[in-house]
């Protein structure tokens, strides 16, 4: 399952799509028209370890709510997540078995890498 998740309305996700040249088997899932499933955010937590390397802390809602206040668990990280598609750190990308969340330089260049060795 090769997948890019990811908000269309996103410039950080619209320029990394445009570097990353990804292959035609990535099926792209813009995430605020299409929410991610259960089953799909698992998958994610099982490749990245915790629901936690998911979670985005830059949220607007995560500020407004106060979350940075409280205690989370995983079980939080995974319930927001699920809640709202800004909770999820993106773009989100599952390329043959491996993950790559967010959109930190390193991040990015480590998808690129991925995807070029297996072209």
């Amino acid at each position: 399952m090769n997948k890019f998740y990811y908000i269309a309305t996103c410039d950080s996700c619209k320029r990394i799509l445009r570097t990353l040249n990804l292959p035609e088997n990535v099926i792209l899932r813009e995430i605020k028209k299409e929410p991610l499933t259960v089953k799909e955010l698992d998958i994610m937590q099982q490749l990245a370890g915790s629901y936690e390397a998911l979670f985005s802390r830059r949220a607007k809602l995560y500020k407004e709510r106060g979350l940075k206040d409280e205690n989370l668990d995983e079980a939080d990280f995974r319930r927001f997540i699920l809640e709202h598609y800004t909770f999820l750190k993106r773009p989100v990308l599952i390329f043959n078995n491996s993950i790559f969340i967010g959109n930190s330089p390193k991040t990015v260049e480590a998808a690129r890498a991925a995807i070029k060795q297996e072209k």
